[in-house]
């Protein structure tokens, strides 16, 4: 689990193909203390598994799985990804809970400057759409933003200086993929709506728009 609030940038600097996946080894530009072998790193959005970590670097091994929904295999030596470390629960939630599990690629319709900030536009991915609301929070190559206007085809984000220089947003143009993660929160509350009571199962709790709404959580 992560919270969308990048540490920094790694490089490609290998690329290969592996038992119909793809093998990359990373360098990043913070100093990852204290690794471990085997643990989660988020590589653009992506949860991966970080090994042979050494002199600065890592390898991870990509299923054909998430090169199918994600950017990852556009990816070319040299070329840079947005990376974090997997939550503690020791640490502060200054994102959103992002599971690094990606739903589908976007791409970058319009870039607009406003003032010290920039406007994203993005298009919105088949069958997403119920899932992004306006003030909400979504995973952009994994970095946690604020919905700030949105519709059933575009839906657009407005990032702080800060947020261009530490991460990828900073130099990303028009036309331009992205890795997309809706708020789960979303997917977990349409499955509970949608899933058939179980007369047998005295543990259920009744949850469905009547219950949300007499609750206050919706009107």
């Amino acid at each position: 689990m992560f919270t969308g609030i990048i540490l920094g940038k790694g490089k490609v600097v290998e690329k290969r193909s592996s038992g119909g996946g793809m093998v990359f080894i990373l360098e990043p530009d913070f100093d990852l203390t204290d690794p471990e072998e085997g643990e989660s790193i988020a590589v653009n959005g992506v949860c991966l598994t970080a090994r042979n970590i050494n002199a600065g670097k890592f390898t991870v091994d990509v299923s054909p799985e998430s090169l199918d929904r994600t950017n990852l295999g556009k990816l070319s030596v040299g070329g840079k990804v947005n990376l974090e470390r997997a939550l503690r629960l020791s640490d502060r939630l200054g994102g959103h809970m992002v599971s690094g599990h990606v739903d589908a690629v976007s791409s970058i319709l319009e870039r607009r400057p406003v003032g010290n900030f920039v406007q994203f536009t993005f298009g919105v991915p088949a069958g997403l759409a119920k899932y992004i609301i306006e003030k909400g929070s979504i995973g952009i190559d994994g970095t946690s933003l604020t919905v700030n206007s949105c519709d059933d085809k575009t839906f657009s984000i407005v990032v702080i200086p800060h947020t261009l220089e530490v991460t990828l947003l900073g130099s990303l143009r028009e036309g331009d993929s992205v890795n997309i993660e809706v708020d789960l929160i979303g997917k977990y509350v349409e499955k509970m709506l949608q899933a058939e009571p179980d007369n047998n199962d005295k543990s259920q709790g009744g949850i469905n728009p009547e219950f949300l709404a007499r609750h206050g959580f919706i009107k």
